[in-house]
């Protein structure tokens, strides 16, 4: 799985890298302008930290078993403060690939406040990347409210 996955991120990656090349042309108040319409926060900012506390969350936390600090959305004020976010974040997903290479079926359980999840690696993976790529479309999405107009992220361009 070590080579499917990390291709699988890679194309995640670019996807990600289209998206905040586009999050740069917006000005700097409307990628922090939070809308009600849109939850975690909602404004693009916010959407694309809650983005990385997730995959830190269950790569880093529940996969991993790693104590994990989730910065404030305040400590993530821009786009270039986004890279830098998503470059640890990169770290943890190679991690996470390496260390379950050949174990996609075993079972990972973690508990939080009394509950206790049990997932795959694949699971976790899986669970990943689709969760960014829901919230990208939210933020393409907050963008056009914004009167922007969003360009095309998707993996086939």
């Amino acid at each position: 799985m070590n080579v499917l996955w990390t291709a699988q991120y890679d194309m995640v990656q670019m996807a990600r890298a289209v998206l905040l090349d586009y999050c740069d042309t917006v000005s700097p108040a409307d990628f922090v302008a939070e809308n009600t319409g849109f939850g975690r926060g909602g404004s693009m900012r916010n959407l694309l930290v809650h983005i990385g506390h997730t995959y830190q969350y269950w790569t880093g936390f529940h996969a991993l078993g790693r104590e994990m600090e989730y910065p404030s959305y305040e400590k993530v004020p821009d786009v270039s403060a986004c890279r830098d976010f998503f470059r640890s974040i990169d770290q943890l997903v190679e991690t996470f690939i390496s260390h379950y290479r050949d174990a996609d079926a075993v079972q990972l359980a973690s508990r939080r406040d009394d509950k206790v999840t049990v997932t795959t690696p694949l699971q976790v993976f899986t669970h990943v990347i689709t969760h960014e790529f829901h919230h990208k479309g939210q933020i393409l999405s907050i963008s056009r409210h914004l009167g922007y107009t969003p360009v095309d992220t998707d993996i086939i361009r």
